[in-house]
């Protein structure tokens, strides 16, 4: 992916993210400690990308069979069904939400929080795991969450090679069908078990970045009501494979279907080139999306 003139730090961030994916894996032996154990009951809880990655990592912890595994937004939180740890995803450190639920269980429930952000106030309130060198400078994030993932991955036993080799190449050269996306008025992702959080995440990444009409479901639930907004000069994206002729059903309303062997997270990362790209072409500053802030701080 070439650097444009425009400099942006989602560009050089969204750039970063297979390398850092590498050093994430690597890093897994230091922090395997502080990670669910296996037959651990797990509670994951984040806010906006944090929580999609929270519910692609829960998915998959559980499919794997390393134990009952439930993802939250801190507010939803059902804590009252005994769990062993809370694992907490915060890019901050300083979201009001995440803070509160922490302080709610310390002391009763042994809870990790992880964060980019050293001498953040989570870090005194769970044992902490902190990559500064996954953190970003704006607004948007890409490089942190994807490298979270690319670790929560690694300790459930994932070889990302793949992964890796797969976003290089995405950013590397336009991905097929490439000016479709990039003219597209509405996109619905959709996605299929641990890929229904990289869908959300896919659709959030280009609202924020570039205010386009995003939606996201999972797979089976398209044809309940969704179909309904799909036309000509619309696209359909799925993260994984598609169920027996999904792929039908999206040629039936004219919009324009989008699928990949790609590992998903590869695949997310053709979202976030498209997210900077419109951005741009739309005269958007994607480091600053409009009515957001790094974090979440309410008052008292």
């Amino acid at each position: 992916m070439t650097v444009s003139a425009h400099q942006t730090h989602l560009e050089a961030e969204i750039t970063a993210q297979p390398g850092d994916w590498i050093r994430a894996a690597a890093s897994i032996a230091s922090h395997r400690p502080l990670l669910p154990a296996d037959g651990e009951r797990v509670a994951v809880i984040g806010c906006g990308t944090s929580l999609y990655m929270a519910e692609a990592y829960a998915s998959l912890r559980e499919e794997s069979g390393h134990g009952i595994t439930d993802a939250w937004t801190p507010t939803e939180a059902r804590l009252d069904r005994a769990y062993d740890r809370v694992l907490a995803i915060t890019r901050s450190g300083t979201t009001t939400e995440i803070i509160d639920l922490l302080s709610s269980i310390r002391g009763t429930t042994a809870a990790t929080v992880i964060t980019a952000t050293p001498g953040s106030p989570v870090v005194d309130l769970a044992d902490a795991i902190v990559t500064p060198e996954f953190d970003e400078q704006s607004v948007v994030q890409t490089r942190f969450a994807t490298s979270t993932l690319a670790l929560l991955r690694a300790q459930l036993g994932h070889d990302l090679t793949r992964a890796v080799e797969q976003a290089r190449a995405a950013l590397d050269a336009e991905p097929p069908h490439w000016s479709t996306l990039s003219d597209a008025e509405q996109f619905t992702f959709v996605g299929r078990g641990w890929t229904n959080g990289l869908a959300h995440e896919a659709a959030l990444k280009l609202r924020e970045a570039a205010q386009q009409w995003t939606e996201a479901y999972p797979m089976m639930e398209y044809r309940h009501g969704p179909l309904s907004v799909s036309a000509p000069g619309r696209v359909v994206w799925a993260f994984g494979e598609p169920v027996e002729g999904f792929a039908e059903d999206v040629a039936t309303t004219g919009a324009h279907f989008q699928t990949s062997t790609d590992d998903p997270m590869a695949e997310l990362v053709k979202v976030h080139r498209l997210s900077l790209e419109i951005a741009l072409r739309r005269g958007l500053d994607p480091d600053h999306p409009r009515n957001l802030s790094r974090s979440v701080v309410l008052d008292s």
